[in-house]
């Protein structure tokens, strides 16, 4: 792919995950049984008895830090592409509003408070005898992750995942929604394995249709722990170049489930 073509690809898919790319490089139907539990969250927990929501303060306090990670960075303070308002975010089909919210990093329903981060990994190092395509598309091996944590009361934070959740069943074969003005088409929706570490939680890899017939990828983890919802909305920047499949960064999410308690 030529230089050209990469770096338009790389921006169409940033529009798609909310400016995840450019930022990242400006700053530094029904289930079928083969697909049972795949993302499922442990029923249990859903009727388990609801706790207090956290405050904005308890929100800050246990959201991800610098220090929680071993490598990356970690932004506490986001760009306005980075933390977009639940109105700027509309999907055509009423049903897929809770997933576009999930892909956007938007906290779904009435939070009681909310608190995003943003995390940055590593740039690959490519060898010394790749081709400046390959040394382009190397040094933009990395994930991006968006972070939101928006703690609900009287059982919000369980009907976001039970929401969500039924958006990825109606919504499986694609749908269209409109973020921030740019209209992003999805093709696919799917649920993948969940990362441990929460009452429960769902993992969604989405397909974008974007620039060059590029089919780029989008990982999102929605996940729950007591009356707060963790979503993690993730790209690669490489991948939303060429279409290639990449691993959602658990230790991100582990680090932050982990935060709170």
């Amino acid at each position: 792919m030529k230089p050209t073509a990469v770096r338009r690809t790389v921006l169409a898919a940033s529009a798609a995950a909310l400016a995840l790319l450019a930022t990242a490089c400006g700053g530094s139907g029904d289930e079928t049984k083969g697909d049972e539990g795949k993302g499922k969250a442990d029923s249990s927990a859903s009727a388990a008895p609801a706790t207090k929501a956290l405050t904005a303060a308890e929100l800050e306090k246990a959201a991800l830090a610098q220090a929680d990670v071993e490598d990356g960075k970690v932004a506490t303070k986001l760009p306005a592409t980075d933390d977009l308002a639940a109105d700027k975010v509309k999907a055509e089909d009423a049903a897929c509003q809770p997933l576009a919210y999930a892909l956007s990093a938007v906290p779904a329903g009435s939070p009681a408070a909310t608190v995003k981060r943003s995390w940055t990994g590593e740039p690959k190092k490519p060898a010394g005898d790749t081709s400046p395509e390959e040394a382009l598309l190397a040094g933009l091996d990395m994930e991006k992750v968006l972070i939101a944590l928006a703690s609900y009361e009287d059982g919000g934070a369980e009907q976001v995942v039970k929401d969500v959740d039924a958006a990825v069943g109606k919504c499986a074969g694609g749908f269209a929604f409109t973020a921030a003005g740019e209209k992003l088409q999805i093709l696919k929706a799917e649920k993948t394995e969940a990362p441990g570490g929460a009452d429960e939680a769902l993992a969604i890899t989405a397909t974008l249709a974007a620039d060059e017939d590029i089919k780029a990828p989008m990982k999102v983890v929605v996940a729950r722990k007591g009356a707060t919802v963790v979503t993690f909305a993730a790209v690669n920047l490489a991948s939303a170049a060429t279409g290639a499949d990449f691993d959602f960064p658990a230790k991100i999410s582990d680090a932050q489930l982990a935060k709170l308690g």
